[in-house]
């Protein structure tokens, strides 16, 4: 049984992505993930924690290669991967959230919501840049 242990230690950032608010969310997020996930494995709630873990933690991988795209479409495309992984999250903690025998997902849907919203914003305003 693996159990992570993590805690933050503001050390996530390269020089690119020091003023990046997406960026920072989203590893926030993905550290709240991990967190968590220690409780569903500790619960033995195994398949769902594995899916979470996946989904969860790659909102914010697929936001960092995005940071390195090779053009505005592979940008928009690894944004649109982020939020399509983002709505498998929603699920995952959503039935966290309505199961009585799991723990309680606290604040991460809010999160969440945050996040999905930064990346329809920011999709779409690089949709609409020529």
């Amino acid at each position: 049984m693996l159990i992570l242990n993590v805690k933050w230690r503001g050390s996530f950032q390269n020089n690119s992505s020091k003023d990046n608010i997406v960026v920072r969310k989203s590893f926030e997020f993905a550290l709240s993930i991990l967190e968590y996930s220690d409780r569903l494995e500790s619960s033995r709630k195994f398949v769902i924690v594995n899916q979470l873990l996946k989904s969860g933690t790659s909102i914010g991988a697929n936001i960092r290669e995005a940071q390195q795209a090779e053009s505005r479409a592979d940008f928009i495309h690894k944004l649109k991967i982020a939020a399509k992984e983002a709505e498998e999250t929603e699920y995952w903690q959503l039935l966290c959230q309505n199961a009585t025998s799991y723990p309680d997902v606290e604040n991460r849907l809010e999160k969440l919501l945050e996040l999905k919203k930064l990346l329809s914003k920011i999709i779409a305003t690089s949709k609409s840049k020529k």
